[in-house]
């Protein structure tokens, strides 16, 4: 995933699915799965929201030069991206 010059590395697919199962399987009801590019660390971090408005408060990766950006969202349950 991520495999193009737009995003700082790619994404292991392996690594994405286990993200969606630990949001799934939360005992907390997690709607949305974001994966957060941070700069310092160097690697993808992902977060869950139950909420789909929660997102916003997120700055977009090329958008800001802040420590944590985000890259993307997607529907826990879909698998649809939604940002």
């Amino acid at each position: 995933m991520f495999d193009s010059p737009d995003f700082p590395q790619s994404l292991d697919e392996a690594l994405f699915d286990s993200w969606l199962e630990i949001g799934r399987s939360s005992k907390i009801p997690y709607g949305y799965l974001l994966i957060v590019w941070d700069e310092i660390e160097g690697k993808y971090l992902p977060f869950f929201t139950e909420k789909r408005n929660e997102i916003e408060g997120y700055e977009k990766y090329g958008d800001s030069p802040a420590r944590q950006l985000l890259v993307a969202a997607y529907d826990l349950y879909s698998e649809s991206r939604v940002v």
